[in-house]
């Protein structure tokens, strides 16, 4: 299978990596990644479609996972041949990693994972771009050290994504000045996980919840310090979506809020940077 040309970072305009949090409805992922497609086109700005076909690191058992790993990977399959854009799925296991490769364009290291080493050079092995979920318990000048992990094994097509650090025990806070430090420190593509970042968990709770009303502040704040990709899920009705609907934004939100994530990147990017020492 022909890869689709993953066209992010290195002075680009934002790149979007949008669509679901789970697999659950094939119908509805295509939807999804139309609307999402085309606020893209429209935006002249690059697209890769997300979806998990297993959300493996539940607190709960009861939690919904989705279709599985065979099953998921040819729903996978049918969604990048419907919408013809490149096709992100996070994996778990070393398994998983040069099956996935033979239909995705690019994987994810999920953030609870980003420390297994064998996970790491397994991921690294397939010659996909990789998509790292900084975890939530390390600090901004830590994420070096899986970079380099990944250099080792001979990646270095890599792109850091921030899903928000934990403060204290119940929310994820993103911080900007962090954002920076990675860029800074590590020379490679920095992308903000919008909605991973709005989660926090109810005292006692098996599940997040989440505060999808912060998601487009969230998305501004991040692009105009000029960031090279965002990371948004989305869902049709997000209150009876099977997993982290608290923090997707509604499907019809899409085009508008493309529209205005795009209109902040043009401009931060077409501005002289002034340099403080």
């Amino acid at each position: 299978m022909d890869n689709y040309p993953i066209n992010l970072g290195k002075g680009q305009r934002i790149s979007i990596i949008g669509g679901i949090n789970v697999i659950e409805d094939i119908d509805e992922a295509i939807e999804i990644g139309m609307k999402f497609k085309k606020s893209c086109k429209k935006n002249k700005v690059s697209y890769i479609f997300k979806a998990s076909f297993d959300k493996a690191n539940r607190s709960s058992h009861n939690s919904f996972r989705g279709p599985g790993f065979e099953k998921g990977l040819e729903i996978l399959r049918e969604i990048r041949n419907n919408l013809e854009v490149p096709i992100l799925t996070d994996i778990h296991e070393i398994y998983q990693a040069s099956a996935a490769a033979e239909i995705c364009d690019m994987l994810q290291l999920p953030a609870f994972l980003a420390r297994q080493t064998d996970l790491v050079q397994a991921l690294a092995n397939t010659g996909k771009p990789i998509n790292i979920k900084k975890p939530q318990f390390i600090s901004p000048d830590q994420i070096k050290f899986i970079v380099q992990k990944f250099s080792k094994f001979g990646c270095e097509d890599v792109i850091i994504c921030e899903r928000g650090s934990m403060y204290g025990y119940n929310q994820q806070i993103v911080d900007v000045v962090g954002l920076e430090i990675i860029k800074e420190q590590t020379k490679k593509p920095v992308c903000v996980d919008i909605t991973h970042s709005l989660q926090c968990r109810n005292e006692g709770g098996s599940s997040s919840s989440g505060r999808r009303q912060y998601a487009l502040k969230l998305a501004k704040a991040v692009t105009a310090i000029s960031i090279d990709a965002l990371f948004i899920e989305a869902h049709k009705n997000p209150d009876v979506a099977k997993c982290d609907g608290d923090s997707a934004i509604p499907s019809n939100l899409i085009p508008e809020f493309i529209d205005q994530v795009c209109e902040i990147d043009n401009l931060v990017k077409n501005q002289n940077t002034i340099q403080i020492e």
